[in-house]
């Protein structure tokens, strides 16, 4: 880090956090916790300033060429400062045409392009990427309900890329091969691990503190010009990689597509690339169905075949927990109690929560191979492998 990377990174680190915590326990307090224009300006005017005047620091310095990692990390400082500014209603991409943080928007366009990811901060800053110094990792306040959510997500993450790493090692061996077994255990026990991070956010997160003080760090902002979603739990490719590999989703249906591209410049650049090669393979469940007629007697298939079929239950159970539990509890019940005036802006990824409500159910629906006929379900598929078994 240069001298004035290492300072904004300090601050990122301490007093900015101090700030949007103090922030918080102010909305929190109120009878209204989601008014908050024009509460808090005494703290709000320093943590604007004060974030304007590293950043002017940064854009001075110009391109260091510390590499991608170094590049990656200020993108991040950058982008949870504007991601705050957002929050505290300092800046409101609906009333705006241009970003009223400019050096921060130059910035951030310029780490964005020329390490080629999008200009804001990515769930990956606070996740899978979230360097922790002498224990501390980076978040957004010092609140017990965001740590909950931080590590026990990262966790959820890396134990859906542990699933995908195992399943994406079968494709050069073949499904018939014994060693599958042993990939498709790893993968199964991965996704029983999702369960377990999510089974402890349902449990120890408070709905309230969540809601309010939480989750409107991640809406939508405008960099410059153009307006970007927020930053959401699923950018990464691990779980889509799951999806395609077990067959459950395919990259030609539309809806599925145009999720897997809204999210591309919002994972990491390797991210990107696996995902593209995934895309291009042929699913587990196609190669089952393809071996079924002549191979079903054969003890390599029932083995792997049943180990499958537990895979896919894993996920899809993973699926169905993390919709009817999380997304129901900590954003759909809450949503409910609040006035039309402050639904707005209410989902991170832009469109209105009965909108997004229903694109995730289709997509937990194709993860459980339920029995819909609106969507691609492999629901028949699935009953085709289960039937084989003896």
């Amino acid at each position: 880090m240069t001298v004035n990377t290492e300072n904004f990174d300090r601050w990122i680190r301490g007093e900015f956090v101090e700030m949007n915590t103090a922030l918080e326990e102010i909305y929190f307090a109120q009878s209204d916790r989601s008014a908050v224009e024009n509460v808090g300006d005494s703290i709000k005017k320093p943590l604007v300033d004060t974030g304007r005047s590293f950043i002017l620091q940064l854009l001075k310095e110009g391109n260091t060429d510390e590499g991608f990692d170094s590049a990656f990390d200020l993108l991040g400082n950058v982008g949870l400062y504007m991601a705050a500014c957002r929050r505290h209603d300092i800046t409101e991409p609906s009333r705006e045409t241009l970003s009223p943080l400019t050096e921060a928007s130059g910035l951030a366009l310029h780490l964005g392009a020329s390490i080629g990811v999008t200009p804001r901060f990515a769930t990956s800053h606070l996740a899978t990427h979230n360097l922790a110094r002498s224990g501390k990792y980076k978040s957004f306040t010092s609140l017990r309900d965001e740590s909950l959510f931080i590590e026990n997500n990262t966790r959820g993450i890396f134990a859906y890329k542990r699933a995908a790493d195992a399943l994406v090692r079968i494709l050069p061996l073949g499904i018939s091969h014994p060693v599958a077994y042993d990939l498709l255990t790893d993968a199964r026990n991965a996704l029983l691990d999702v369960a377990k991070w999510n089974e402890i956010l349902f449990r120890e997160l408070n709905t309230e503190r969540f809601f309010f003080s939480v989750r409107p760090y991640y809406k939508p902002y405008r960099v410059g010009l153009h307006e970007y979603r927020g930053a959401n739990a699923g950018d990464f490719c691990g779980i889509n990689e799951i999806d395609l590999l077990l067959g459950l989703c395919n990259a030609n249906n539309i809806s599925y597509s145009q999720l897997l591209v809204d999210k591309f410049l919002f994972m990491m650049p390797d991210d990107q690339a696996r995902l593209r090669d995934c895309m291009r393979r042929r699913s587990l469940l196609d190669s089952l169905l393809e071996e079924l007629p002549g191979s079903q007697a054969q003890p390599w298939y029932q083995r792997n075949a049943r180990m499958y079929l537990e895979v896919c239950a894993a996920h899809g159970a993973a699926a169905q927990q993390h919709h009817d539990q999380l997304v129901k509890r900590f954003i759909e019940m809450p949503s409910q109690n609040l006035p039309a005036s402050r639904l707005t802006h209410i989902t991170a990824s832009g469109p209105p929560l009965e909108v997004l409500l229903k694109s995730l159910e289709k997509l937990r629906d194709l993860r459980m191979a339920a029995v819909r006929d609106d969507i691609p379900s492999r629901h028949r598929d699935i009953q085709t492998l289960q039937r084989s078994l003896r």
